[in-house]
């Protein structure tokens, strides 16, 4: 439900048909490093350079730029649960994670358990060759977005991305366990799962947060790369 999701959400909902969208991803840092520095930069980023993620996020648009907000991110480094609400205004939990994701094995799997529950999942995947979604689809809509906004204690930030077009392939998921996605909030009592896909990755450059200079009133009144 729209109206329900949007009081949660401190910008403007990107809707598709009507309907408003939640995505779930879970990935795997690798080899996150800034972007000048050569190997000395890479070494000192070492402790934070590769890890799982899960994120919870949704779609917005501002100021006529579409981009998503993340509603809830679950991370298995305590120093980056740390850093990154300081740096990029995330909004980040400490979780522990399990992720088998090799396409070789035939079948993925994952779990995440944290103080606010648990997600488990598991797939099949069952084919080798993965193509970038095709123009116009939701699938588009849903996975290539190369702006965050983000909002810490009231200050609005955006940050962009780029990578090449994510090459996926649909699959079928089953959900194990789900009640950690219950806890970023109401709007989980009114959602369904529409679909699922598998990427084997990509090298992603992200750029460094912008403040947004307006402040929003609630509903009821050093760039770097990795790859994932």
């Amino acid at each position: 439900d729209p109206r329900l999701l949007q009081r949660q959400v401190p910008f403007e909902l990107d809707l598709r048909d009507g309907h408003t969208f939640v995505s779930i991803v879970a990935f795997t840092l690798l080899r996150m490093r800034p972007r000048i520095g050569g190997r000395f930069a890479e070494w000192i980023f070492r402790p934070i350079a590769s890890h799982e993620f899960l994120n919870v996020r949704t779609y917005v648009r501002h100021d006529g730029e579409s981009g998503i907000f993340f509603l809830a991110e679950w991370l298995s480094n305590p120093l980056s649960v740390r850093l990154g609400p300081l740096t990029f205004g995330l909004p980040y939990r400490f979780g522990h994670l399990r992720y088998a994701h090799a396409q070789d094995d035939g079948e993925i799997f994952g779990t995440v358990t944290a103080n606010e529950g648990q997600l488990g999942y598991r797939a099949a995947i069952p084919v080798t060759s993965f193509d970038p979604s095709e123009t116009g689809s939701q699938t588009e809509f849903l996975v290539e977005r190369y702006t965050a906004f983000t909002c810490q204690r009231r200050r609005r930030c955006l940050f962009r991305v780029w990578h090449e077009p994510w090459h996926q392939t649909p699959i079928e998921i089953e959900v194990t366990a789900g009640d950690l996605l219950a806890s970023t909030g109401p709007w989980w009592r009114s959602a369904e799962c529409v679909g699922a896909n598998y990427s084997p990755g990509v090298d992603v450059w992200m750029g460094r947060p912008h403040r947004i200079a307006d402040q929003f009133a609630p509903a009821s009144s050093p760039r770097s790369a990795h790859r994932a």
